[in-house]
């Protein structure tokens, strides 16, 4: 004979890349757990469905770590071992800058800082949601997919969960990591504002001749970023910033034609480079919440924020969350408070309110700096990136604050478990 089986503590709407990892937070810190998402793993791990990777920094990795998901994304993570970052009018970035500002940033600067580790890891998100996926089955997690979320009822002591099935599910907080069109958040009644950049994300993976070691290059233009971001196996992923009408243009050329376009914006540097796999192309905007909370729900990751990628912090604000939310609630399941009240939910909004908003606006703001050829803005950063560069505490600074490591950390994101 078993005994009934515990109450459900938490539900987590959205089974991606944020999601999954406050579900293994949550579950270490001894809550039961169930996560809901449209799409199950197997599709959410192909190729098609997401071909973009991310820069993940040094203490979000610290978090995967001590949730026992290392074993699984490690395999598939390059260290960035140097960001080199370049300012300049035409297409084409390059290991040695000739002329002109630039920024390099080396984490053996910052090692006694960090424990001689690297800035953080670049990894493809298809492998980021394999790995986590392998976590959660391993970690004993309860995963609803497919199944949808239509309704949200929130009472004394627990949210009504409603499914598109007929089910429903109760449990005192309702979390959304539904990602930027967060049905959850809409349910919830959060207003969003925010604008568009008139600039699309292009995104793709190529092969390239030569060795890219490690580095990860930022090359700013006129119309936008350039990043070219070091993959295992000698890859790369681009993330090709281009005002709507070129990147209009790009998605309906050919492979070749592309391909040209291409490699005059990368240059020579790395060699002859070879495009693997679709192009994505992906409308940017910034969009924040008017608040984190609502009665008896949370938003966490894209449904809270969502960011320009030009500093390639939006996963890493959602894996942030993840942290502070599951030290908030393993502290409030310690202390017997209700984990969807009030106060235990202000206390989240309080520690991530500022971060989010602060990381959100500084990289609109770069955006807008960079984004151009305007004479007077291009002098005052180009003399802004040598200053810094020629300037050891700055730069020092700004790494760290790339790696994660600066500020009022949770444990999870020092490597250690919720709670301690």
């Amino acid at each position: 004979m078993t005994g009934a089986e515990p109450p459900i503590d938490v539900v987590i709407a959205g089974a991606g890349m944020v999601g999954a990892t406050l579900a293994l937070g949550l579950a270490r810190g001894g809550l039961k757990v169930v996560l809901i998402d449209p799409a199950p793993f197997e599709v959410q791990t192909a190729p098609t469905y997401d071909g973009r990777a991310s820069a993940i920094s040094l203490a979000a990795f610290r978090q995967w770590r001590a949730l026992g998901a290392e074993p699984f994304l490690a395999p598939h993570a390059l260290p960035i071992r140097q960001i080199l970052v370049t300012d300049g009018r035409s297409p084409g970035a390059s290991a040695r800058p000739a002329g002109g500002a630039f920024l390099r940033f080396d984490p053996a600067e910052i090692a006694g800082a960090q424990g001689d580790e690297p800035l953080g890891f670049m990894i493809e998100n298809r492998h980021i949601r394999a790995g986590l996926a392998r976590a959660i089955e391993a970690a004993g997690i309860e995963v609803l997919a497919p199944a949808r979320v239509v309704s949200a009822t929130a009472g004394v002591g627990a949210v009504a969960v409603g499914l598109e099935d007929g089910r429903t599910i109760s449990a005192p907080l309702l979390v959304a990591a539904d990602g930027k069109g967060s049905r959850v958040r809409r349910l919830a009644g959060i207003d969003t504002f925010g604008w568009g950049y008139r600039q699309v994300g292009v995104v793709a993976t190529v092969a390239c001749e030569r060795d890219h070691q490690g580095v990860a290059y930022e090359h700013f233009l006129p119309a936008g970023p350039f990043a070219i971001l070091p993959l295992t196996g000698r890859r790369a992923s681009l993330v090709w910033t281009e005002k709507r009408r070129t990147a209009a243009a790009l998605e309906q050329a050919r492979g070749e034609i592309f391909e040209a376009h291409l490699r005059r914006r990368f240059g020579p540097f790395l060699g002859a480079v070879k495009v693997q796999g679709p192009r994505f192309f992906h409308p940017l905007f910034l969009q924040l919440a008017h608040q984190a909370t609502a009665a008896r729900t949370v938003l966490v990751g894209d449904a809270a924020h969502s960011i320009h990628p030009i500093a390639g912090q939006g996963l890493n604000m959602g894996l942030k969350d993840v942290a502070a939310l599951a030290q908030v609630l393993t502290q409030a399941v310690r202390l017997g408070e209700d984990l969807g009240g009030p106060l235990v939910l202000e206390r989240y909004a309080r520690w991530r309110s500022l971060d989010n908003v602060g990381v959100a606006l500084a990289t609109d703001l770069f955006n807008r700096l960079f984004s151009n050829d305007a004479p007077a803005l291009r002098l005052g950063r180009d003399l802004a990136m040598r200053a810094v560069n020629g300037f050891g505490p700055a730069r020092r600074l700004f790494m760290r604050e790339a790696g994660g490591t600066l500020g009022d950390l949770p444990p999870l994101l020092r490597g250690e478990a919720p709670g301690a």
